[in-house]
């Protein structure tokens, strides 16, 4: 079984923001309960094809990637270091969000540059770099054969994951990759569904501890690490 981890934000469970997105996505990875009928005029089969991936990673904001453990290294060893990380660390505010469009998938990302939230992020994936076992050399081809910059691949090489540091982008995904015809019309859908819940803004105050209980199993929220609790 080749389990993985991964720290994620996500809003409370209790929030309206992680209902609606839970609804929209499909799944519940909490409480692993499944959602019917259409969301903002969007039909259940149709939004399921849209968002099959989102779905399986969930709703969340990736913060240090999924991650097999490393040798010599275990998920309680991982969950004693969340909770005293997170004790030591200020919530802060994120700010609104937005739904965006990156790279043909459509997400809530920040309205405006965070420096905060690039430092936290950058923390993070320094300070549980331990837990991390190397990537097999098949997980790095398949990763590199997405074409990545010379910078994206150091960054591959160092941390497991090409998107950290300088090439962070906070993004809590609710697509798959859309075609362009399709792309103004589920954005206007979304932004009528998430309408009320980023109208204020939002607050950083939790990591939350994600498992993937085997390679392309839906992943499952664990627990809440809320800062400075």
């Amino acid at each position: 079984m080749t389990e993985r981890f991964a720290i994620y934000y996500a809003p409370s469970a209790n929030s309206p923001l992680w209902d609606r997105a839970a609804a929209w996505l499909g799944r519940d990875p909490l409480t692993n309960e499944t959602f019917d009928g259409p969301v903002a005029g969007v039909e259940r089969n149709r939004l399921l094809n849209l968002t099959q991936s989102a779905n399986r990673y969930a709703f969340h904001a990736t913060i240090k990637p999924p991650m097999a453990l490393a040798e010599g290294t275990t998920i309680e060893e991982l969950r004693a270091a969340l909770a005293n990380f997170a004790r030591t660390q200020a919530p802060f505010v994120l700010g609104h969000l937005r739904v965006a469009s990156l790279d043909g998938f459509l997400a809530l990302i920040p309205a405006e540059p965070n420096e905060k939230l690039q430092d936290f992020a950058a923390h993070v994936v320094e300070e549980f770099e331990p837990f991390r076992a190397p990537l097999s050399i098949k997980d790095r081809a398949a990763r590199a054969a997405r074409g990545l910059t010379p910078r994206q691949e150091e960054l591959l090489d160092s941390y497991g994951y090409p998107y950290v540091f300088d090439e962070f982008r906070f993004h809590m995904t609710l697509t798959d990759r859309l075609p362009e015809v399709e792309r103004a019309e589920i954005a206007t859908a979304l932004e009528s569904w998430f309408a009320p819940d980023i109208a204020e803004p939002i607050l950083f105050d939790r990591l939350v501890l994600f498992h993937e209980p085997d390679s392309g199993r839906p992943f499952r929220r664990l627990e809440d690490y809320k800062l400075g609790a």
